[in-house]
């Protein structure tokens, strides 16, 4: 037996690590956003969205434990604990605070067999990565778009797995902030003086419009537009700081520099 029997998750990320740990059975209430793995869609009640949540649905499903992620919900994680509700708030920005999140979650649960398990296989997914990019000398510069109106930049995570794939973030400067309104891009013409050998769109909760990117004033000159190095990751399998971002994420990534490195060669 767990030691904590009814869990809410408040972000997609513990929902994906509870249900790989095997303790699926511990989650009384989940995310709205929550696609990983698909049953837990239709297993768990829906009871918040990501930075809007109502209390009382939370409050509903009678929780002894309530996981959240970031400064973005520490606000209802205050009214939670006023309510007297235990709280876990994680606050991961990279790989490292990921493989860590897993390790809690799994102690948390009981399940550390599980979690050493699944954080051996999540690591051995970087170490992949990092051994097919050693084999290259040359690096692309990657421009991760987060969103398209205002541009902005990938977050932490994201920029650290364009490196372990062997890539160069175009925006190391952004990408440190967590504040989204930190990674903003005022100038568009600033992408197009980085002049990115590939371009990811990840826009959160919409579909990658690639066609919008070539139109855009100026950028018909950087290398990715001209040679159709423009790819999509669903936000889903990088914008998440749970495993998904290293087992989808990374690897499509690698994948992109490793064609980039095949068109150049």
């Amino acid at each position: 037996m767990s030691h904590y029997q009814r869990i809410a998750c408040l972000s997609t990320e513990s929902v994906e690590t509870l249900y790989a740990l095997g303790a699926e059975q511990c989650i009384a209430g989940i995310s709205g956003f929550t696609v990983r793995p698909p049953r837990a869609r239709e297993e768990k009640t829906k009871i918040s969205g990501f930075s809007s949540s109502k209390l009382e649905r939370i409050l509903a499903v009678r929780p002894d434990l309530v996981i959240g992620f970031s400064n973005l919900q520490a606000d209802i994680c205050r009214d939670l604990a006023q309510a007297g509700v235990e709280i876990h708030l994680f606050n991961q920005r990279s790989v490292e605070g990921i493989l860590r999140m897993v390790s809690v979650l799994a102690t948390l649960v009981r399940r550390e067999e599980a979690g050493r398990e699944l954080v051996a296989q999540l690591q051995s997914h970087v170490d992949q990565a990092r051994a097919r990019a050693a084999q290259w000398t040359r690096k692309p510069v990657i421009y991760f778009e987060e969103w398209n109106d205002p541009l902005m930049s990938g977050i932490g995570w994201a920029a650290e797995l364009i490196g372990i794939a062997g890539g160069e973030d175009a925006f190391p400067a952004l990408s440190v902030h967590q504040s989204a309104k930190e990674r903003i891009i005022a100038d568009p013409m600033d992408v197009v003086r980085r002049a990115p050998d590939i371009i990811i769109g990840s826009w959160c909760g919409k579909k990658f419009q690639p066609e919008s990117l070539r139109s855009r004033e100026g950028w018909d000159t950087i290398p990715a537009v001209r040679n159709g190095m423009l790819f999509e990751i669903k936000s889903p399998d990088i914008l998440s700081p749970g495993p998904s971002a290293i087992t989808e994420g990374l690897r499509q990534i690698s994948d992109m520099v490793a064609l980039w490195q095949e068109r150049a060669a």
